[in-house]
């Protein structure tokens, strides 16, 4: 049996991160689990929507689950709706 990998990927959109992911969560955890990583993160565009199927399925391919998100956080109230220079 090979040795389980060293790498980890820690920066990883699924299909839920909207308009910048395509990876499926099952295809992707089978990958993972076929390169024998020890874990396996997930960290789609401000929100959390895929956590739970990605979670379970991590869980029952014996990879480790690491759960994130990538957050923006812009200045003023979301209320406003003037533009901002960003300055």
């Amino acid at each position: 049996m090979k040795p389980r990998a060293d790498f980890v990927h820690l920066h990883v959109h699924s299909e839920y991160s909207l308009l910048d992911g395509a990876a499926r969560l099952d295809p992707l955890i089978a990958k993972a689990k076929e390169l024998r990583f020890p874990a396996l993160a997930l960290t789609d565009h401000g929100n959390l929507f895929g956590s739970v199927d990605f979670y379970t399925g991590c869980e029952k391919a014996g990879v480790k689950p690491i759960l994130g998100c990538e957050l923006y956080v812009a200045p003023g109230s979301r209320f406003e709706r003037s533009s901002q220079d960003g300055g």
